[in-house]
Order: C-alpha cells, then structure tokens, then sequence
C-alpha cells in the first residue's frame, strides 16, 4: 500500500536523500492510509501530518534539533502532507512536561514504537537500499483488523483515549478497546 502512495514514498525518498540519522515515517501517515484504502476512503483522509522521527544522540539541545529541523523542512515543503520532523534522542527530555508522565531515554528511532498508546499507531516505515522496511512492534494484526488496543507501557490513558476518539470519528469500523482498570 506504502508502495502504491505516490505522497508517501516521495516522504519516504526525501528521508532518504536527506541523510536523517535514523529516520523513520511514523503514525497516521501510515495507518491512516492503510484504513482509507480498506474502507474506499481517499487515501489520505484524515491524516493530519506526517511524522518524520530521527535519532542523533550526539546533540540533545533543541537548538541542535530546531537547526535540522529548519534545514530539512524545505525539502518536504511541497508534499502535500506537512511534515513533524523530531529527534527521538531528545523525546525523554520533553515529554515529562508535556504528558505529566516519565519517558524513557531512547537508543533509536525504531525504540519509540514500544511507548505508541494504541498498538495499531505502533507502525513505521523507510527506505532501506531503495526497498521499503516496515517495522512495527506489536505486528500488523491490529492495524489490518481496525482495532485499537491499548498499549499499557505507559500510563497514558488519556491520549489512547483522545485520539482514539478521534479516529473512531473518522473510521466508524475501528473497535475502540478501553484502557484496563
């Protein structure tokens, strides 16, 4: 499906010509895609952006990740999905006082899928010697079944909850599963 997404692989080639330590299509440009093409729906309905995750360890100021950040962002600048480029190296430093919760201190891009609050977002993708690696964590299952399942890794009830809500929304086919007591 990746492979048959003109804007996703333009994502995916500019990844891979700008030499992104790491780097990593993630979330809803993904599994948002996936759905609207099972259910008929235009292939990026509902995707509100794609997320670009990279890992360099060597600086984790944001300084060091706004200056890549700036250099990068004109090179997806005519994708017809805007791009959230962030450097997974950082995420533990930021995510404490955005979320109220712990975050652990990743070691590569691909780590990040694990801490995803619903199993189905936990998918990425890249080009790998001009083919397409998908790595996904928790497996295809849930994602090709529309069922959104908690990953309980982290307490993060809330945003399972809220963006669940949204995506139910969107793909009344998904099966919502509450976060367990």
């Amino acid at each position: 499906m990746i492979a048959d997404d003109a804007v996703l692989m333009d994502l995916l080639k500019t990844m891979e010509a700008s030499a992104l330590p790491d780097a990593l299509l993630t979330s809803g440009a993904i599994y948002n895609m996936v759905w609207n093409v099972l259910t008929g729906r235009p292939k990026h309905f509902g995707v509100r952006d794609a997320d670009v995750a990279y890992f360099d360890g060597s600086d984790l100021s944001f300084a060091a990740e706004d200056r890549v950040i700036r250099h990068v962002e004109a090179r997806f600048a005519g994708s017809p999905i805007s791009v959230q480029l962030r450097n997974q190296a950082r995420v533990h430093l930021w995510f404490p006082q955005k979320f109220g919760i712990d975050y652990p201190q990743l070691r590569s891009s691909a780590e990040m899928l694990r801490y995803f609050t619903t199993n189905a977002y936990a998918v990425g993708a890249r080009l790998k010697t001009g083919k397409i690696q998908i790595l996904a964590p928790f497996g295809l299952d849930d994602l090709f079944s529309f069922r959104l399942r908690p990953n309980t890794v982290l307490p993060n009830r809330q945003t399972h909850d809220e963006k669940g809500k949204r995506a139910m929304a969107c793909w009344p086919e998904l099966q919502f599963e509450q976060w367990p007591l």
